[in-house]
């Protein structure tokens, strides 16, 4: 349990509310207070972050807002069963087999829930900066860019928009308004260029509008954004990936083996 120090306290200029839903939702995401556990009692809380009442009532609502915590006024409040979710990128990285669904939707489904994806566009537009770098275009090419909303159950879990090299998609069903069956990997690798590498950068920024509407996220949390580079033989890179998923509902985990 984190108990505030009067050093802290001079260093965070949060309001106190937000300060107290900060350290809960740490308590809650590294499952100190488990899904369906109680979260301690108003008097408690008020005790431990020398609060009032209404500052702790504002702190609850928060994690109310965010789907971490349910309840109402007078009742008990109990973490919410299976929010946080973790996904394991190197999971749905090679190609779907033949008649299988995209990799993300059958890992996806694994943690609860049924996943399925919803495609927002496909069109022809010019890439992210960053996205235009590592695919080697200049400014103001355009690549194929394939927008979808992956969800789990009801509840919308990223928004992926895909880049790929106008020479490689072009005139291909990748640049068609139409699910790929396994996904593009599969594609891909059907024309020559399977995925043999990828690099992910994970950073954490605030919403874009157009994020916080399609993922329903409340205002005042980051989101992690991960551009993701797939490569194929040769170290062509063949797609650019930028997810955007809920940073206080999800984790990323990557696995390493020590070299011999």
């Amino acid at each position: 349990m984190n108990v505030p120090t009067a050093e802290a306290e001079r260093d965070d200029s949060r309001p106190l509310h937000e300060r107290i839903a900060a350290d809960l939702r740490d308590e809650i995401m590294s499952g100190d207070l488990a899904p369906s556990a109680r979260v301690p009692s108003t008097a408690r809380l008020k005790e431990r972050f020398r609060a009032s009442s209404a500052t702790v009532q504002k702190a609850l609502q928060l994690l109310k807002a965010e789907g971490l915590v349910v309840g109402r006024a007078g009742a008990a409040v109990t973490v919410r069963e299976h929010r946080q979710r973790t996904m394991r990128p190197a999971a749905y990285m090679a190609p779907a087999g033949a008649g299988e669904a995209f990799r993300w939707l059958t890992e996806a489904a694994k943690t609860g829930g049924s996943a399925h994806s919803a495609l927002l566009e496909v069109s022809e537009a010019v890439p992210p900066a960053d996205v235009r770098g590592l695919l080697g275009m200049a400014a103001g090419d355009t690549a194929v860019l394939r927008r979808q909303l992956l969800s789990i159950g009801d509840e919308p879990a990223e928004l992926v928009s895909s880049y790929y090299p106008l020479e490689l998609a072009g005139g291909t069903a990748i640049s068609v308004r139409r699910k790929i069956r396994g996904g593009t990997p599969a594609l891909l690798a059907e024309r020559g260029f399977p995925p043999v590498r990828s690099v992910d950068r994970v950073s954490a920024r605030m919403p874009t509008q157009e994020q916080a509407a399609v993922l329903r996220l409340p205002g005042h949390l980051p989101v992690l954004r991960t551009l993701r580079v797939v490569y194929s033989h040769g170290d062509r890179p063949v797609e650019a990936t930028v997810m955007i998923k809920a940073g206080h509902l999800y984790e990323l985990e990557y696995e390493f083996a020590a070299e011999e």
